[in-house]
């Protein structure tokens, strides 16, 4: 079992969760349980999944949680951009967090390259 906190993806996924957070907060009172809670699920499904693959047991487990995570954040980056085109984030907003996004995303896909090779 390893200790997620230790894990630099799951640190910078947690990270662009809390930004998602901030960044959506602004978004329409109407879409609070449409979009807005569809984009913070996706985000806080990142790091989470990478936390509980932690908690399984094993590397394989881990691997598998953390290609969920992967699901997860391409599921967040489609949403982000239709948050960007219905105008609801503005294209600097979009920009920062597809940046963090892309960043996890390459993270995500080392850590389960190096966990597959270790196994």
């Amino acid at each position: 079992m390893k200790d997620f906190r230790d894990i630099k993806a799951w640190s910078k996924a947690h990270q662009l969760a809390v930004a998602v957070y901030e960044t959506t907060a602004g978004f329409p009172k109407d879409e609070q349980y449409g979009l807005t809670s569809q984009i913070r699920r996706a985000a806080g499904s990142i790091p989470a999944n990478i936390a509980e693959g932690c908690g399984r047991d094993g590397d394989a487990e881990l691997s598998r949680f953390c290609r969920i995570a992967m699901g997860s954040a391409s599921e967040l980056e489609y949403r982000l951009l239709l948050a960007r085109d219905l105008k609801y984030l503005k294209t600097d907003e979009h920009k920062k967090l597809e940046d963090g996004l892309i960043e996890v995303k390459r993270m995500l896909a080392t850590f389960i390259r190096k966990l597959r090779a270790e196994r």
